[in-house]
């Protein structure tokens, strides 16, 4: 029984010896395989720079001293020194032809006026107001006993559709102001500073 015992002593010695080497062997190759992994990631990986921001938005965007519309060509154009910097279709008053005169006639005014402020919160998506009277249409209403009317704006869509979109962008469909899609005007509203002149053309 003794000799069993020692036997089997001797045995498992042997299997532990003859492990050991092949134990090392595995930690030399793994080893090896990691510092080949560091150096591939390290020739792989380009390096680290430092962020570059981007431009702020006042540097990027064009800027504007002036809008022309010309009633006749449907087209509102933003200005800087005598330049077009953008321009876009536009809708009109349901009666567009001819100088607006009194409240209720429909028409688009025309002449020289201001942008006077903004109404993120109108019944229309944003308006930016024209500073219709001038003195002028005043005079000329008043001679004839007429109220001027006023609250002519530059706008997108109306909040509530009464038709489908594509009807707004192909036709005069405003009491008297000036209408661009949605799209164009987001552009407007940020290109246009505050108080800047407008000219309306026939």
């Amino acid at each position: 029984m003794l000799g069993s015992m020692t036997d089997a002593y001797n045995r498992s010695r042997m299997t532990r010896t003859a492990r050991k080497p092949m134990f090392l062997k595995g930690l030399a190759s793994l080893a090896l395989l990691c510092s080949a992994c560091a150096c591939l990631a390290e020739d792989a990986l380009p390096a680290a720079e430092p962020a570059v921001l981007r431009p702020s938005p006042e540097a990027t965007l064009p800027r504007v001293d002036r809008i022309v519309v010309k009633k006749g060509e449907r087209r509102l154009m933003l200005m800087h020194g005598g330049n077009i910097v953008r321009a876009y279709h536009v809708a009109l008053g349901l009666n567009p032809s001819g100088q607006k005169e009194r409240a209720g006639d429909f028409r688009t005014p025309e002449g020289s006026y201001v942008l006077e402020r903004r109404n993120p919160r109108s019944d229309f998506f944003l308006s930016l107001k024209v500073s219709y009277p001038n003195a002028q249409d005043v005079r000329r209403a008043r001679a004839r006993h007429w109220d001027a009317g006023g609250s002519i704006m530059i706008h997108g869509l109306p909040n509530t559709l009464k038709h489908e979109p594509e009807y707004y962008l192909n036709h005069d469909w405003t009491d008297g102001c000036i209408a661009v899609s949605n799209a164009d005007m987001v552009e407007i509203w940020m290109l246009v500073p505050d108080e800047v002149p407008i000219d309306i053309l026939p």
